[in-house]
């Protein structure tokens, strides 16, 4: 029997080159010096008590790579499950499907702006509220009746407030 996420996290990417190789928005990597800063500031977030048993990612490059920098910061075995749903256009709905087939308690969302903020603002109520998420920010959300509930905001941190980050 599949565990019901009790904690969300939603994660907008980290900071990325403005074209990938290509000249395309979809394999833009991160930049050398945002990779940096992530790994810097969810490593804060994990020694003030962040915890993740599993992430899934929008497959875009960027998204993919913060990801990934999630995944070895957590030391979470099963990787980074990449989610065509958390791609531009989000489909909160599919993700949340999905994510109540994880067997974890505490999961991740990486995806892109404007999307992050709007499914915070699903997740906490009616979708209604305009949430801004600068590059590399997490969102916290305790959803104590289970997925498909209300979930609560517990914080929005942006990758600034890092010293150095």
């Amino acid at each position: 029997m599949a565990t019901i996420p009790t904690h969300l996290y939603i994660v907008r990417h980290a900071w990325a080159e403005d074209a990938g190789p290509a000249g395309d928005d979809f394999s833009r990597p991160l930049t050398k010096k945002g990779r940096k800063r992530f790994e810097k500031f969810i490593s804060h977030l994990r020694d003030g008590g962040m915890q993740v048993d599993r992430i899934a990612s929008s497959p875009l490059v960027r998204t993919r790579e913060t990801a990934e920098i999630m995944a070895q910061v957590f030391e979470v075995a099963s990787g980074v499950d990449l989610v065509d749903a958390l791609a531009p256009g989000a489909d909160w709905q599919a993700v949340l499907e999905r994510t109540i087939h994880y067997d974890a308690s505490r999961v991740a969302w990486v995806g892109h702006a404007p999307c992050v903020g709007r499914l915070v603002s699903l997740m906490i109520g009616d979708g209604s509220a305009a949430i801004r998420m600068q590059k590399g920010s997490v969102a916290s959300l305790r959803l104590e009746d289970g997925p498909g509930h209300p979930g609560e905001l517990e914080w929005l941190v942006p990758a600034g407030v890092v010293e150095g980050a």
